[in-house]
């Protein structure tokens, strides 16, 4: 009796392991690097995948704070001083959240840089704010991205994608 109970327990564990890489796995973790002049910048995110779903305005409300990612809030990371659309962030490391919107989005850099999704979001936490066009693509991006270019970066998922200018 003890060994059919070892053997289910030790069976128990194996398949929570196995459900726990799967889950994990369902938004792998994923960075994205650049540099605006000396600042090296660093997004890590956890990227979801559509799956059929429809995302803006459905999985992901228009109007409310999103976490921006999957699992962990996603962070971003400068080394030194940038400007985002003409505004001053200061060096350091932040929750990313956004905002969605149909035409304008809302980014946001907040200073609590450890948080699980937006469950927790504090806005009298946030270090900047930022509006920033949002666009309809004509090509499905399947996983959530985001690209540090030399002067901005941005977000893509679905059909939908913003970004904003980055400048030292």
């Amino acid at each position: 009796m003890n060994l059919r109970k070892s053997l289910f327990s030790v069976l128990m564990m194996v398949l929570t392991i196995f459900a726990a890489n799967a889950q994990e796995k369902a938004s792998p973790a994923k960075t994205a690097e650049g540099s605006v002049g000396d600042a090296k910048i660093t997004i890590n995110y956890s990227s979801p995948a559509v799956k059929g779903r429809v995302i803006w305005g459905d999985l992901v409300p228009l109007g409310q704070v999103w976490r921006a990612g999957a699992n962990e809030a996603t962070t971003f990371t400068t080394t030194k001083d940038i400007m985002v659309e003409g505004q001053k962030l200061p060096a350091g490391t932040y929750s990313f959240f956004v905002i969605p919107g149909e035409y304008e989005s809302t980014f946001i850099f907040n200073k609590v840089s450890k948080q699980w999704g937006a469950f927790n979001y504090d806005m009298k936490e946030d270090a900047l704010r930022v509006s920033v066009p949002s666009q309809q693509t004509s090509t499905l991006e399947e996983r959530l991205v985001y690209e540090v270019k030399p002067n901005s970066f941005e977000i893509r998922w679905e059909y939908g994608k913003a970004s904003a200018k980055l400048g030292v």
